[in-house]
């Protein structure tokens, strides 16, 4: 009987369909997925709250402190040390004694106890990364971090993908610097602003760099950063 309501061609319709339908639809989906699911976009812009409302824009923009005041081990170690109670207590034993924004510093300091920061730039276990021999070379915090000293709130500004990084390692002139300069904020923006590399060219150190320093050759293949 179902031959008489439905004519021949009405076989087609269902794979048709599927393909013309389902299949743009299922490829829109997935390539949204692609993009849109990469570290650009979930990991650009992370943004945690902290258990202690420290702003970066305070201390190191407009006090003007180092980064390696409370990082001490960014030049000598892999890791960039997240500094202790001590640290915030040198100056807040006698500054802001009362700020009930800083009573879980006191807290910490009374109970012998660390503040519980969360970690914002995060790197999978199977990267290897030191944060010494880039400091060393001349690279300047503010092309991982950004402009950490305008930030009340620190975000992550850079994906930090295999791709982002063997960009830099590829040709990593234009992000060195004299390394007594690798806190100085501003050199990067300044020399990538209009203007800057008249010649047009790319891959220039950035201003300040003795002309004979040695240019670092970091490692492109696989076991320079998977270990």
């Amino acid at each position: 009987m179902s031959r008489f309501l439905f004519p021949r061609w009405a076989n087609k319709v269902l794979p048709l369909g599927v393909v013309f339908g389902l299949g743009p639809l299922g490829t829109a989906v997935v390539a949204g997925f692609w993009y849109y699911g990469t570290q650009k976009h979930t990991e650009v812009g992370y943004r945690p709250v902290q258990p202690v409302p420290y702003s970066h824009k305070l201390h190191a923009g407009d006090m003007g402190m180092d980064c390696r005041y409370c990082h001490t081990t960014v030049e000598k170690a892999a890791h960039a040390a997240v500094p202790p109670t001590q640290t915030c207590m040198n100056c807040h034993s006698k500054i802001q004694t009362t700020s009930p924004k800083l009573e879980k510093v006191r807290e910490s300091w009374e109970t012998d106890q660390p503040v519980e920061w969360v970690k914002i730039h995060n790197l999978p276990d199977y990267v290897y990364f030191n944060h010494s021999s880039h400091v060393t070379a001349g690279v300047g915090c503010e092309s991982c971090h950004g402009r950490i000293d305008q930030m009340p709130v620190v975000q992550q500004v850079q994906p930090l993908t295999m791709g982002w990084c063997l960009e830099c390692h590829r040709d990593p002139s234009q992000h060195l610097r004299d390394p007594k300069d690798v806190t100085k904020m501003g050199l990067l923006e300044a020399s990538q602003a209009p203007g800057a590399k008249p010649d047009g060219s790319a891959g220039q150190p950035l201003p300040g760099r003795p002309a004979d320093m040695r240019k670092p050759a970091p490692p492109v293949n696989c076991s320079g950063c998977h270990r």
